[in-house]
């Protein structure tokens, strides 16, 4: 979970999942917003012991963009827009730090996981959403603790 594809893609996953709840007239500028914030993140320069911090943020986006598809009365246009740039600047970062423009090409065209999911919500199954964007809240709560909690497996056994 620490390659420069899939966090950025669950991150875009999570937010065409919040998109559903969002006005229709949203959803084109926050994906402008969304491609525009990575492709700049992704060329900066970040400092280089920034690598877990960028990852935490990532995690964290996912959880707090996964959860605003529980907003009562759907997701208002301002801040699915905010949800877009914050969406593209840690997706970006990651992709600094971990990977290549090559996986900002793989990781976007998650975002059009809105057209299905927006089927979806409008013959009554958003509910089905709304999981699928809390499976996404356990995912990035598990990767972004995994690294840091002791687990077998992951840390030097005292036999060795």
């Amino acid at each position: 979970m620490r390659g420069g594809t899939l966090p950025p893609a669950i991150l875009c996953a999570a937010l065409a999942f919040m998109l559903v709840f969002a006005p229709r007239r949203a959803i084109g500028p926050t994906i402008g917003l969304l491609a525009a914030a990575l492709l700049i993140a992704s060329v900066l320069p970040w400092p280089h012991g920034w690598m877990e911090i960028v990852f935490i943020g990532c995690w964290a986006s996912v959880v707090v963009t996964a959860l605003l598809v529980h907003l009562p009365g759907g997701v208002p246009v301002t801040l699915a827009l905010i949800a877009g740039i914050n969406a593209g600047v840690w997706a970006g970062a990651t992709i600094a730090e971990a990977g290549s423009l090559a996986d900002a090409a793989r990781a976007l065209p998650c975002v059009l996981l809105v057209l299905p999911a927006r089927w979806l919500a409008a013959r009554g199954a958003s509910v089905a959403v709304k999981v699928a964007s809390s499976w996404l809240v356990a995912v990035a709560i598990l990767a972004a603790t995994l690294p840091i909690v002791p687990t077998p497996g992951y840390v030097p056994d005292h036999m060795e």
